[in-house]
């Protein structure tokens, strides 16, 4: 690690850090955040001419308080004429941000569109930042150097920075520490950073998360992560060879779209990965036995995630290959059908009430309720929080139209979000994040660069060739008012 001062026009930048085992490229992102010039038009000027994006440090020969010198000019905003008409580049970076009606893009610091894209797509859930915008700034020191309380930081301050320009962010310091918690996304192959999963990297900061937000002194409800995105799952495991039964409990953060042959749709992939087949101990045969595992959902979350299982191990070319098949999905997801029978009695009422809403909009008369229906009202504003029916005011807080009022589930979800991969290995391609604004409009995040779409081509995202293919969907719960 060196430490360098750099000159750029009349401003001095000092104590610049260098990390040495990381391409030249990324210190160029540093500076952009420093003086706002793109990489592209910065020209660094070292011993034996520019500094190119690919050079290695060691044969550079960058000593410890080198002084360098920086060219390029930064994306600058045109002051606007007295009188005339106001244009968007004329606007402070702030109103940019606003008026486009979409948050900015992300630099990509070598094959990481994998982490721009999960970045996207969790940053869309308002309620997830409002629980970082609450999360307190620590000075313990046990804290300071905590990799997950760090990572945490770093990932409250970049969603913030992403409200709040209109211009590519490089995110330096959130891809630091996310290396730092997690060494597996600082993988190099011959100098270059290595394309990751991900599946894996949304995995691991909603972990992350989870984790940090239950510390000790923070304002927001602990259980802010499995509120918004915990799948409770209630599970039946039977051996047919003894005819042994038992139940589990579990919480899980995304659901499994399983693709076979004979799944063509989304419904059909969920059918199948709530059943699978495992071998474990059977305490009355004395040895291991195949069990099969049939799983019901027992509590639904704000954020319903699926996961399309496109990725297996092929043996012969030992690596990762990719599922091409086709699998629609559709704009909106009803999951009744897949939770428990007690699940399915909570969510009589609201769905009910959801439906009398829309008939109301249709000009319908509403469904009188019977004292029964009313009873089972009352019932559901106080069921039990495991059930995660009723969600809680301190997230209604940061939702849409009611927000000091509970609300309730209704087993009916939105497609809000589309995490994309396109290419043939897990290990290569591409990956980009398509999120549906406040709006209503849809926007493609291919890294740095933000692309309106339409919604009709957005479930044409299904597989079937070599395009951008669906691999992971967020949906948002349609709700109701307690």
């Amino acid at each position: 690690m060196l430490r360098v001062s750099v000159k750029w026009q009349k401003e001095v930048f000092p104590d610049v850090e260098i990390d040495t085992s990381q391409p030249p490229y990324l210190f160029k992102c540093q500076l952009y955040d420093l003086t706002g010039v793109p990489p592209e038009r910065q020209k660094i000027m070292v011993k034996g001419g520019l500094l190119k994006d690919d050079a290695d440090w060691s044969t550079l020969g960058v000593k410890q308080g080198q002084k360098l010198m920086m060219m390029g000019t930064a994306d600058e905003i045109v002051k606007a004429p007295e009188k005339g008409p106001v244009f968007m580049e004329d606007l402070p970076e702030e109103e940019q941000a606003v008026t486009l009606g979409h948050s900015a893009g992300l630099l990509n610091l070598g094959n990481t569109c994998y982490m721009n894209s999960t970045i996207q797509c969790l940053h869309s859930v308002p309620e997830l930042k409002f629980a970082l915008h609450q999360y307190p700034q620590s000075e313990r020191r046990s804290d300071l150097d905590h990799p997950s309380h760090m990572l945490t930081v770093a990932t409250r301050d970049l969603f913030n920075e992403l409200d709040k320009t209109a211009k590519p962010v490089a995110p330096m310091q959130f891809w630091m520490l996310l290396r730092k918690k997690y060494p597996q996304f600082g993988q190099l192959h011959n100098g270059v950073f290595m394309q990751q999963d991900a599946e894996e990297c949304w995995t691991q900061i909603l972990y992350t998360l989870s984790q940090s937000l239950r510390s000790p002194g923070a304002n927001e409800n602990p259980e802010t992560v499995k509120e918004l995105f915990g799948v409770q799952l209630i599970s039946r495991m039977h051996c047919q060879e003894s005819g042994e039964e038992s139940s589990e409990s579990e919480t899980v953060y995304s659901l499994k779209c399983h693709i076979s042959h004979e799944v063509n749709h989304l419904h059909e992939g969920l059918r199948h990965g709530l059943k699978s087949e495992l071998e474990k101990a059977s305490p009355s045969l004395g040895r291991s036995a195949i069990y099969l595992k049939e799983s019901r959902i027992n509590g639904l979350p704000r954020y319903l995630t699926i996961q399309f299982v496109r990725f297996f191990w092929k043996r012969e070319s030992n690596q990762k290959a990719k599922i091409l098949r086709k699998v629609d999905y559709p704009l909106e997801l009803d999951v009744y059908d897949f939770c428990s029978d007690e699940l399915q009695k909570k969510l009589e009422a609201p769905r009910q009430l959801l439906r009398d809403e829309e008939g109301k909009k249709l000009g319908l008369k509403a469904t009188k309720k019977s004292s029964t229906s009313k009873e089972n009202d009352v019932k559901m504003s106080d069921a039990e929080g495991s059930s995660n029916v009723a969600v809680e005011s301190s997230l209604a807080a940061a939702q849409d139209d009611a927000p000091v009022e509970e609300k309730q589930l209704t087993g009916i979800y939105d497609l809000v979000a589309v995490l994309t991969h396109k290419g043939r290995s897990a290990d290569s391609g591409h990956y980009v994040a398509w999120v549906k604004q406040e709006s209503g409009k849809w926007i493609e995040f291919d890294d740095d660069n933000p692309i309106p779409q339409r919604e009709e081509d957005i479930t044409k995202l299904s597989g079937g060739g070599d395009w951008h293919m669906a691999y992971i969907c967020m949906y948002k719960a349609r709700v109701v008012p307690v």
